[in-house]
């Protein structure tokens, strides 16, 4: 297999130094094996009702979860419209420091970076794409991912165990939504963690979206060992694109998706003003997801 690698040194100019720490969040795979969405519900609310303060109050406010666990970091598996009857589901899979703090306000507060709105705002623009399809979209934080950006954040080992936990979860929504198409899209870091899951999804994955990724874990298209269709948009102004593409030592992440010899079909970017605004309204990125999703 081949890898492109350049000097350690550059990587460690442009990420910095970074401890290496291990994961300390439960790993999230997917609900029990044989719970059903209505089932699953329950249990997650009566979690959040337990750990108190704002968490009580998104479930007070209607707000419906699949999987909540508030240690360590956090993990919350959250669904907007109606996974029970949807035929075209999407997954947004999150990446470097998201945790459950920022999972609705979004890092710094900006919510644009939260995966709850991300959701919210492919959720609109599929149902406005095509108002007869029956979307379901998902905000995935079932893993750990790294935090800041430092040599953390330069190797796979978090996104490894995304994978698996992402495997899992999109095999038990195969099993229950065996006609649905599901649409994976992985920002930044979370892109890593679709291209790794790839090879073992099941085939009711139809699409998998790198948006602002520094890698998926793969040289190309082929790489990932997906029937899956794959595609990449990257912004002018995205500074991911300073990040060198290394595989040396045990870091790096592969080739960028929205490289020519990846391989992935590339979205519009127009009005994306940087890494975080791929699901802003009225960019051309967010038109090309919800076209994929409906697709």
């Amino acid at each position: 297999m081949k890898r492109r690698t350049l000097l350690f040194g550059g990587l460690a100019a442009t990420l910095g130094a970074g401890l290496l720490v291990p994961s300390s969040t439960p790993a999230v795979a997917a609900p029990a094996a044989g719970a059903t969405p209505a089932a699953a519900y329950p249990a997650a609310a009566a979690a959040m009702r337990a750990a108190g303060g704002a968490y009580a109050g998104w479930v007070g406010s209607g707000r419906r979860f699949l999987e909540f666990d508030p240690r360590g970091d956090g993990t919350a598996v959250e669904v907007v419209g109606d996974l029970a009857t949807a035929d075209r589901i999407a997954v947004v899979v999150p990446g470097v420091d998201t945790t459950l703090a920022t999972f609705t306000s979004g890092l710094g507060g900006v919510e644009r970076r939260a995966p709850a709105t991300q959701a919210r705002e492919v959720y609109s623009a599929a149902a406005a794409a095509d108002p007869e399809a029956k979307i379901a979209v998902v905000a995935w934080l079932g893993y750990d991912p790294p935090e800041g950006i430092g040599l953390e954040a330069a190797r796979e080992v978090r996104a490894h165990a995304g994978a698996r936990n992402l495997d899992a979860f999109t095999r038990w929504l195969a099993d229950r939504r065996p006609d649905a198409r599901i649409t994976l899209i992985g920002h930044s870091y979370g892109a890593v963690v679709v291209g790794l899951a790839a090879p073992a999804l099941p085939p009711q994955v139809t699409a998998l979206v790198a948006l602002g990724a520094p890698g998926m874990g793969a040289d190309d298209v082929a790489d990932l060992h997906t029937r899956a269709a794959v595609y990449s948009a990257l912004a002018p102004t995205d500074w991911i694109r300073r990040i060198p593409q290394v595989r040396l030592l045990g870091l790096g992440l592969g080739t960028r998706p929205s490289s020519d010899s990846f391989g992935a079909t590339a979205l519009p970017t127009g009005g994306v003003q940087g890494h975080d605004f791929y699901f802003s309204p009225g960019t051309a990125s967010l038109a090309a997801i919800a076209a994929v999703v409906t697709k």
